[in-house]
């Protein structure tokens, strides 16, 4: 094989290998035999501990329970799901200074739910605030993004 055939091989190795996580855009952890109401707290706790400052606590299972007679559905999804929404102002200045399209990112949504086939398994999940392209400080800061909003869902369900 050729230099240049094979520096496109191992290029197109690497990059298959980084499909996996970009194949990712949602974290997810669970906490099984717990409360949502617990784990809820322990949520907002963790956000609380780190000085942010929840803006807005969305009842997502509460809304599609209200509204899915309107919509033709009948079937119970959720034990309960919420979403609460914070926001970094130092993380987020640098991820806006560093693109100033990153303003997409804020704020920050972590969701807790129980599915009602499952209500004693509680899963604490976000999407990953990661962009293609982009410049380097761009994609480091929103790493920094992902790095407090995973450590914030592993503290909510007890894993450090």
């Amino acid at each position: 094989m050729n230099r240049p055939a094979m520096m496109l091989s191992l290029c197109a190795a690497l990059s298959l290998g980084a499909l996996p996580v970009l194949a990712q855009p949602v974290v997810s952890y669970v906490k099984s035999g717990a409360r949502l109401d617990d784990v809820r707290d322990d949520l907002k706790q963790a956000i609380e501990s780190r000085g942010l400052v929840v803006d807005y606590q969305s009842h997502i299972g509460r809304m599609l329970e209200r509204t899915g007679k309107d919509v033709g559905s009948t079937k119970a999804l959720y034990a309960d799901a919420q979403a609460l929404q914070f926001c970094s102002a130092q993380l987020s200045r640098k991820t806006m200074e560093a693109d100033a399209a990153n303003v997409v990112m804020c704020p920050y949504t972590i969701v807790v739910y129980a599915t009602a086939a499952k209500p004693d398994q509680v899963v604490v999940a976000y999407r990953r605030p990661m962009r293609q392209g982009g410049s380097p400080a761009s994609r480091a800061a929103l790493r920094e993004v992902d790095a407090l909003m995973d450590s914030i869902a592993r503290e909510a369900v007890g894993r450090k």
